[in-house]
């Protein structure tokens, strides 16, 4: 049994907390994306592309909801990746790919999916790349079918109450660190850092990501809406919103 195998549950859990302390309504966004893509296959099993999936949280919930389901994860962090893929062992296919360009659709499996999934992953794109993905994204899919994107989408038409409310979410959230009830973003890598089975893979990201990652771009839902229609998505709107984060669906 190898490291990865023993850690997996472990890592994977402990990625889970650190995220719901960003969003503590995360499972919901994920049974809503979950909810669209039922609507789409209906009693058939889905080939879903887990886009930017990290280390499986999408992947693993699908599987989970629809065991027969044919999964493609791709990302290209090696760390998460290494979780994912001690995760999914023998029930997904794990691509290494840069969304950064186009060439990432060489990488797949398969030419069409059912689905194509993803959360709190985009933002790291720039304007001028996320309009082109989407165009990418819809190409991949079947004709009907569906993407879902959940990330931080804030309503343009309230800008005050959705400063307020970022503002409450970080209090509570820093109180959550100063419990220790999860680790902050910054600590989590410090720990897989220092794990000696994920410290190569850590230092194999700090030299694709130097800075971190390009700054985060967080526009309105109205741009994803728009950019969506564009890309020539039949159907485009929202499917779920939790305070400012947002999952918009788009058929194709």
């Amino acid at each position: 049994m190898t490291p990865y195998m023993m850690d997996s549950v472990a890592w994977q859990e402990s990625w889970d907390r650190q995220q719901e302390a960003f969003m503590p309504d995360r499972e919901h966004r994920f049974t809503a994306m979950l909810d669209a893509l039922d609507a789409v296959v209906g009693d058939r099993p889905p080939r879903l592309l887990d886009l930017a999936g990290g280390t499986g949280t999408i992947s693993l919930r699908a599987l989970a909801r629809f065991p027969d389901a044919e999964v493609t994860l791709l990302d290209l962090d090696p760390a998460l990746l290494a979780i994912a893929g001690a995760s999914l062992t023998g029930r997904a296919t794990i691509v290494t790919a840069d969304l950064g360009t186009s060439e990432w659709r060489s990488a797949l499996p398969h030419q069409e999916y059912d689905g194509v999934l993803t959360a709190t992953a985009l933002h790291w794109l720039p304007e001028d790349r996320l309009a082109t993905l989407y165009g990418e994204i819809r190409d991949v899919l079947r004709p009907g079918g569906i993407f879902v994107n959940a990330d931080h989408m804030p309503d343009g038409a309230l800008p005050e109450l959705t400063k307020r409310m970022a503002g409450r979410a970080r209090e509570r959230r820093q109180a959550r660190y100063a419990a220790g009830a999860a680790l902050s973003w910054p600590d989590w890598w410090a720990r897989a850092g220092a794990d000696p089975t994920l410290a190569p893979l850590v230092a194999e990201r700090h030299a694709i990501y130097p800075t971190g990652h390009s700054p985060e771009w967080n526009p309105a839902v109205s741009w994803h809406l728009k950019a969506l229609t564009e890309a020539g998505f039949t159907e485009v709107g929202t499917v779920w919103r939790g305070g400012s984060d947002a999952a918009v669906a788009a058929v194709r």
